[in-house]
């Protein structure tokens, strides 16, 4: 089963930038997809932002879409989540997941504070 572990998180003013990284380890085959989820206070987790493991195809919820993108570092099996203009709404602690062989693994989270 792959792990994943998130960094890059931090507190940021509103307008901002920050870019996430998840790092995967362990076995690494049959993940479909890799995608960024967030829950903020008090609210449910949403998903953020999503990947096919081939990278060929991704998704971005409406309210990030033009501010946040996806990529992936094949050679050291690393995702990112780069996020510019960030606003006070975007705070959250951000969760790497994995889909592998039908499962959602989850990383720890790491935490982004946006100020206005």
């Amino acid at each position: 089963q792959v792990q994943l572990k998130e960094s890059g998180g931090r507190a940021v003013q509103a307008g901002g930038s920050l870019r996430l990284s998840c790092d995967a380890s362990g076995r690494t085959d049959n993940i479909y997809t890799m995608d960024w989820f967030r829950q903020a206070p008090g609210k449910e987790r949403e998903s953020v932002a999503s990947m096919t493991w081939t990278g060929a195809m991704t998704y971005y919820r409406e309210s990030v879409r033009g501010r946040f993108t996806v990529s992936k570092d094949s050679g050291r099996n690393r995702l990112y989540l780069q996020m510019n203009n960030l606003k006070p709404e975007d705070t959250a602690t951000y969760y790497c997941v994995a889909k592998q062989d039908g499962e959602y693994i989850w990383g720890q989270g790491t935490q982004v504070a946006v100020s206005s």
